[in-house]
C-alpha cells in the first residue's frame, strides 16, 4: 500500500474523475482512504471569451467552471482534514491536466499531494499504483495546455470571421475543420466522378455433363426476382454465400474470363463483349491447370482506441461516441453480482498494442485449458504499432481478467455493454492463438475459339485448421467457394456463360470506421479525440450521416472552401499532423510549448488579417448551372443562402425567380400534398427550410399558414393564435397575450419581437386584480419587479458599480431595447 502515510491518523483523500470509478477503487483501498470524484475538469478557459492573453506569452485565464463550484467546495472541505491527497485521474494528457488543475484550485502544497496512475481498475494494479506514487508530469500538462490554447485561438479568431462572411453561429476548429475537409474533398470527387463502362463474362461450369443444370440454375436465379427484404427494398439477386452454397450442392464452380489470346480481357462496350461471347458457343472447356497451396491467416492485433472504434462501427453499428462511452463504463466498473463493482477492461484511450507479461501468461493458460495445446503458439504473439506518433506507453485494450467470460457477465450488462465486452474479450484471446490454415486452390479453364484461346480463372479455399478463428468465428470465409474435386486436363461443361455490364464505382463515402481510419492515417487529432471530432462536425451541420455514410452539406462545402483559400496552412493535413508531432515533443522531449504557440500564431495572424479584408461573402458568390430561367430565359446560377444552396436567375435583382435544388444540384419543384390548409382550404406544399421539412400553404404569400411534422412524418396542427389577456405590458404599453410553449402557457407581449416581455402564467389573476385597482402597469421597472415578486441580488459595496439613471419615464414612451443575442461558443477540440 502507499509509501506516504498519514502521521495524524487522518484519512488520505483520493480524487478521481467519476463516481463510478470512485466506487470501484474504494473497495480496493483500506479504511484510511476517502475517495471523491471531480466530475472531470474543475477549471477551464472562460466559456464566453477567449481567455488567452496573446500579447503576454499566451497566458491562459483559467476559471472555475460554474457546474463544478459545488464539487470544488466539497473537495476543499475533504482535503482540509487529510495529510495526503492522491490525484488519480486518467493516465493520459487530459487526466494529467485535470490533476494539475486540482492542485491549483485546491491550493495543495507539493508535499501534500502525489500522482497515481493505473491502466486497469483491479486490486493488484490499484495497490501497485498507490505503493509507487510520483510527481505530476508537467510535460503532459503543458502539451494539453498548448493544445487547448491552439484550439481556443483558432475557434475564437476564425469564428467571428465566418459569422461576418458566411452566416451567424458558425465556428471553426483547428482539427475539426481539417476532418470536415476530408469529407468535403471526398464529396467533390464523388460529384465529379465520371463512371467508365466495362464488361465481364462469367462462366458457371460443372464437373459432370448434366444438361438439366442450366434450367436448375436459371430457376435458382429467378426465385430471387421480385423478392423484397424486410425493409421493402428489392433483393439484388442471390448473395455470394447463397450462390456458393448452390455451386457446392451441384458440383459447380464460378470463373471469370480474364484473358483472350494471351492478353488481358476487359472490353469497354457491349459489341466486343458479345463478339467474344458468341465465339464461346459450343466450345469444349478443359481444366488446363490446378494449383494448391497452404496459406495462413494471422491472428488480429489487440485493440487500440482507433481499431476498437472501427470494429465497433463495422460489426456492431456503434458510433465512435457510443463506443467510447460504453468502453468508459466497462473500464470504470460494473456491478457484477457478488463481485461488486469490477473494472472489466483496461484503459480505453491508448495507441499501444503492448500486453503485460502476466496478462499473456494468463490467456495462454486459458487457451490451452479450453481449446487445447494446438491453439497455443510456441512463443507469445507480439505486435508492433504502425502509428509512429503513438504517445501512450501503457497496454492495449483487453479484459482485466480473461477468466471473466462474456457469458458470465451477460446478465449484469446492457446489450451494448455486453456486445462491446464480448468483442474485446474475443479479440484479446484470439490475438494469442495460432494462425488459421487454408488450402487455396486456383483453377484455369481454357477453350479454343476463332478469336484465340480464352482463359477463365476460378479460386476457392478450404479451411484446414481454424486456429484463432475458433474464437472470433469464420466470418471472413463467407465469400469463399468450395471447389469440386477436379483433375488437370479434365473436361468441364458450361452451365451458364453470360456477359454482364458494369461501371467503375465512384470513391466510397466515409463511414465512421473509414473516417477514423483516415484520421489516424493522416495524423489528424488523436484516437482519444476522434469521437468528439466526428460528433462536432455533424453538430455544426458541416456533414451529415445518411444510411451510416457521411455526406458533406452545402454549408460544410462553403465553409471548407473559404477556410482552404484563406487559411491554407491550418487546413493543410501535413501541417495538422506536424502540430500533433510538436505536441508529442512537448510531452516527451519537453519542447518549449510557448515556442510551438509562437510558431503557429505568427503566420496564422497574417492570414487572419488578410482574410478579414479579402474574403468575399458567401452570399455574393455564384456558380454556373445547366438551367435556364423559365421566366426571363437567362442562365440560372447557384447561390448560397440561409437554407443552403439554391438556384437563382443570373439577372437578379431584375428577375427574382429562384428555385430550391437537391444535394446534387438538381432543380426541385415543391410537391403538392393531399393536405388542405386549415385556414384557407388550399392544398399544402411540401417544402424544406433551415429547420427541416414543413408544409406551407400554396396560397403564399396571401396565406402564410405553415405546419410542422411530428417524428412519424405526420403534419402537426398549426399553433393556436395567442389569446388576449386584457393586461397591459409594463414596458411598451401593448397588450400581454397568452402563448403556448413546450413547457406550457405563458404571458408574452403581443408586440413580439419588438418587445420581449415574458411573465409567468401564474401571475395572470394577480395582474388582473392590480389592473382593476389602477396600479398596473407601474411607472418603473423596479415597481413591476416588486409587484411580480422578482428579487434581485444586491451588489456588494466593495465592487464598483456604474450608476444608472432611474427608469422613471412613462412605460408607453419607453423604447424597447433589443435583447442581446448570446453568441455560440466556438468549436472546442
Amino acid at each position: 500500500m502507499p509509501t506516504k502515510k498519514s502521521t495524524s491518523g487522518n484519512k488520505a483523500l483520493v480524487i478521481v474523475e467519476s463516481p463510478a470509478k470512485a466506487k470501484t477503487i474504494k473497495k480496493y483501498l483500506g479504511p484510511g482512504f476517502e475517495v471523491k470524484a471531480s466530475m472531470g475538469h474543475i477549471r477551464d478557459l472562460p466559456s464566453r471569451e477567449m481567455g488567452v492573453d496573446i500579447t503576454n506569452a499566451f497566458t491562459p485565464s483559467y476559471e472555475i467552471m460554474a457546474s463544478r463550484k459545488k464539487t470544488l467546495t466539497a473537495l476543499k472541505k475533504a482535503a482540509k482534514g487529510v495529510d495526503m491527497v492522491y490525484l488519480a485521474p486518467d493516465l493520459d494528457r487530459e487526466g494529467e491536466a485535470i490533476a494539475w488543475h486540482l492542485t491549483e484550485a485546491l491550493k495543495i502544497p507539493p508535499e501534500r499531494f502525489c500522482r497515481v496512475v493505473f491502466n486497469a481498475i483491479t486490486k493488484s494494479t490499484i495497490q501497485q499504483a498507490f505503493a509507487n506514487p510520483h510527481e505530476l508530469d508537467m510535460g503532459k500538462v503543458n502539451a494539453q495546455q498548448a493544445r487547448r490554447i491552439l484550439d481556443r485561438i483558432v475557434g475564437y479568431e476564425i469564428s467571428p470571421l465566418l459569422w461576418k462572411k458566411v452566416a451567424r453561429g458558425l465556428s471553426a476548429g483547428r482539427v475539426q475543420s481539417v476532418a470536415a475537409k476530408l469529407v468535403v474533398e471526398r464529396e467533390k470527387k464523388i460529384r465529379e466522378f465520371q463512371p467508365e463502362e466495362y464488361w465481364k463474362i462469367t462462366g458457371i461450369f460443372s464437373a459432370t455433363d448434366n444438361p438439366e443444370l442450366h434450367n436448375k440454375y436459371r430457376k435458382f436465379l429467378n426465385d430471387f426476382e421480385g423478392a423484397k427484404l424486410a425493409n421493402g427494398q428489392a433483393v439484388q439477386g442471390p448473395t455470394n454465400k447463397q450462390k456458393n452454397q448452390w455451386f457446392a450442392e451441384h458440383q459447380c464452380l464460378e470463373a471469370q474470363l480474364t484473358s483472350l489470346a494471351g492478353k488481358s480481357f476487359r472490353p469497354n462496350n457491349e459489341s466486343d463483349a458479345k463478339k467474344i461471347h458468341n465465339s464461346l458457343q459450343g466450345k469444349d472447356f478443359i481444366v488446363s491447370d490446378i494449383r494448391v497451396r497452404r496459406t495462413q491467416s494471422k491472428p488480429p492485433t489487440p485493440f487500440i482506441t482507433s481499431t476498437i472504434q472501427q470494429q465497433a462501427a463495422n460489426r456492431l453499428g456503434f458510433s465512435t461516441k457510443n463506443t467510447m462511452r460504453t468502453a468508459q463504463q466497462l473500464y470504470e466498473g460494473m456491478e457484477i453480482g457478488n463481485l461488486g463493482s469490477v473494472g472489466l477492461i483496461t484503459y480505453m484511450r491508448t495507441d499501444s498494442t503492448h500486453l503485460a507479461p502476466e496478462a499473456i501468461a494468463a490467456v495462454r493458460e486459458y487457451i490451452g485449458g479450453n481449446f487445447g495445446d494446438a491453439y497455443v503458439p510456441k512463443a507469445p504473439n507480439t505486435y508492433g504499432t504502425s502509428n509512429k506518433s503513438a504517445q501512450e506507453a501503457h497496454e492495449a485494450i483487453r479484459p482485466t481478467d480473461v477468466h471473466i467470460t462474456p457469458e458470465q457477465v451477460r446478465d449484469y450488462l446492457t446489450s451494448g455493454q455486453f456486445k462491446l465486452y464480448d468483442m474485446i474479450w474475443r479479440r484479446f484471446v484470439a490475438c494469442q492463438m495460432t494462425p488459421g490454415q487454408w488450402d487455396v486452390t486456383n483453377i484455369d479453364i481454357t477453350a479454343e475459339t476463332d478469336q484465340g484461346r480464352v482463359l477463365f480463372k476460378a479460386a476457392g479455399r478450404k479451411l484446414v485448421f481454424d486456429g484463432f478463428m475458433k474464437v472470433v468465428g469464420l466470418t471472413i470465409a463467407n465469400g469463399d467457394q468450395l471447389l469440386p474435386a477436379l483433375e488437370q486436363d479434365q473436361p468441364v461443361w458450361p452451365v451458364s456463360v453470360e456477359p454482364s455490364r458494369h461501371f467503375t464505382p465512384p470513391p466510397a463515402r466515409f463511414t465512421e470506421a473509414s473516417l477514423v481510419k483516415a484520421l489516424e492515417a493522416e495524423g489528424i487529432g488523436r484516437p482519444s479525440t476522434y469521437a468528439s471530432i466526428i460528433s462536432t462536425i455533424q453538430d455544426r451541420g458541416y456533414v451529415e450521416q445518411l444510411e451510416r455514410k457521411f455526406h458533406a452539406t452545402d454549408l460544410g462545402i462553403v465553409v471548407t472552401e473559404k477556410l482552404n483559400e484563406h487559411f491554407p496552412r491550418i487546413m493543410n493535413v501535413t501541417f495538422t499532423s506536424h502540430m500533433e508531432e510538436q505536441l508529442d515533443k512537448i510531452e516527451e522531449q519537453h519542447l518549449d510549448w510557448l515556442e510551438v504557440l509562437n510558431e503557429f500564431y505568427g503566420p496564422f495572424k497574417e492570414n487572419l488579417d488578410r482574410a478579414h479584408k479579402e474574403m468575399i461573402h458567401a452570399k455574393a458568390e455564384t456558380q454556373p448551372s445547366e438551367y435556364i430561367c423559365p421566366e426571363c430565359g437567362k442562365p440560372m446560377v447557384y447561390r448560397f443562402g440561409k437554407n443552403g444552396r439554391f438556384l437563382s436567375c443570373s439577372a437578379y435583382p431584375e428577375c427574382k425567380f429562384a428555385s430550391p435544388c437537391d444535394r446534387d444540384g438538381k432543380m426541385t419543384e415543391p410537391k403538392e400534398t393531399d393536405h388542405k390548409c386549415p385556414n384557407c382550404g388550399k392544398p399544402m406544399i411540401h417544402r424544406k427550410g433551415r429547420f427541416g421539412e414543413f408544409l406551407g400553404c400554396s396560397g403564399y404569400p396571401e396565406c402564410k399558414t405553415t405546419q410542422q411534422f411530428d417524428q412519424q412524418g405526420n403534419p402537426l396542427p398549426p399553433k393556436a393564435p395567442p389569446k388576449p389577456s386584457g393586461i397591459k405590458c409594463y414596458k411598451c404599453g401593448g397588450e400581454l397575450v397568452i402563448r403556448e410553449s413546450k413547457r406550457g402557457p405563458f404571458l408574452g407581449c403581443g408586440k413580439f419581437p419588438r418587445c420581449r416581455t415574458i411573465i409567468s402564467i401564474k401571475q395572470l389573476d394577480h395582474l388582473k386584480e392590480l389592473q382593476e385597482k389602477g396600479v398596473w402597469p407601474p411607472k418603473t421597472y423596479e415597481e413591476a419587479d416588486e409587484m411580480l415578486g422578482r428579487t434581485k441580488k444586491k451588489k456588494s459595496p466593495s465592487k464598483k458599480s456604474s450608476s444608472k439613471e432611474d427608469k422613471t419615464a412613462p412605460a408607453k414612451s419607453k423604447k424597447t431595447t433589443k435583447a442581446r443575442k448570446a453568441s455560440k461558443a466556438p468549436m472546442k477540440n
